[in-house]
């Protein structure tokens, strides 16, 4: 009789315990950001921190964008998908190859967003804003228009960077 009942406990508590020792082994103390300047293909003020991968080579990577308030990336497009996740602020994120804040979606702090591989999109940030970005590598950025690309005026002299 006490081996009927000390099979389906056992079981019942390796369910409870066996999920645990699984989050143990694929969760860490997350480590300090290491935060820098954001490459030079974004307009100058954000900050970037890489969680995983080499965002400058082939495969995955995880970075976390920090965009000032009224923060403006123009239209532009990825060469592969593009996965976001909203950790502070208002992340508005549109789409075309005009910049139009009335007609982008507002993602707050715990939404998502999903942009497809050569999609024209826009972003402005309201608010001190904090993206985490997830994509395959190499980054790639290319403006809808060459003019808005900060390399461009940077090497023009038309901005100060």
């Amino acid at each position: 009789m006490h081996s009927r009942l000390a099979t389906p406990l056992l079981a019942a508590l390796a369910l409870l315990v066996l999920p645990a020792a699984a989050n143990a082994q694929t969760h860490a103390p997350a480590p300090a950001l290491n935060w820098g300047p954001a490459p030079a293909v974004f307009p100058a003020g954000a900050k970037m921190a890489v969680l995983q991968g080499d965002p400058s080579k082939p495969g995955l990577f995880t970075v976390r964008l920090e965009l000032p308030d009224g923060y403006r990336v123009q239209p532009h497009l990825h060469p592969a998908d593009e996965s976001l996740t909203i950790i502070s602020g208002t992340f508005l994120l549109g789409m075309g190859d005009t910049l139009d804040a009335a007609r982008a979606t507002a993602l707050r702090a715990g939404e998502f967003g999903f942009v497809e591989a050569n999609m024209h999109h826009y972003a402005i940030a309201r608010g001190r804003t904090v993206v985490q970005v997830h994509a395959l590598g190499p980054f790639v950025l290319t403006y809808v228009r060459p003019e808005d690309d900060p390399r461009n005026a940077r090497a023009s002299g038309d901005a100060s960077y």
